[in-house]
């Protein structure tokens, strides 16, 4: 089993920036890769941003160039830095980790409002 807990989510004004951090424990020598997804109120859950155990990342192209996702993979942790922040972001950003099984986790959300 792997357990996900998240911190770092608030609420923010437009432009303004949040760090949300991601840390896993349990049987994290299966992880194969890392991300963030984020779910709106009335809209499906959509990635935001990965990175697998090689360092290779991906980005939904609503947040090219405005969100960095990294890894700690010392402290089995994962970041997304959230620059330039728009009213659009606002959603429940859900930490996802992938297995090398297929099998998908998710840590319990956390809150992004970004006031306009």
């Amino acid at each position: 089993q792997l357990q996900l807990v998240e911190s770092g989510g608030g609420l923010v004004q437009d432009g303004g920036s949040l760090r949300l951090s991601c840390s896993a424990s349990g049987s994290i020598w299966r992880i194969i890769s890392m991300g963030w997804y984020r779910q709106a109120p009335g809209k499906q859950r959509e990635l935001a941003a990965n990175i697998t155990n090689g360092g290779s990342t991906n980005y939904a192209d609503s947040v090219k160039g405005r969100f960095t996702i990294s890894r700690d993979n010392a402290k089995n942790m994962v970041y997304l830095q959230m620059n330039s922040l728009k009213p659009e972001d606002t959603a429940v950003y859900y930490c996802h980790v992938r297995t090398y099984r297929g099998l998908d986790y998710w840590g319990q959300g956390t809150q992004v409002t970004v006031s306009s």
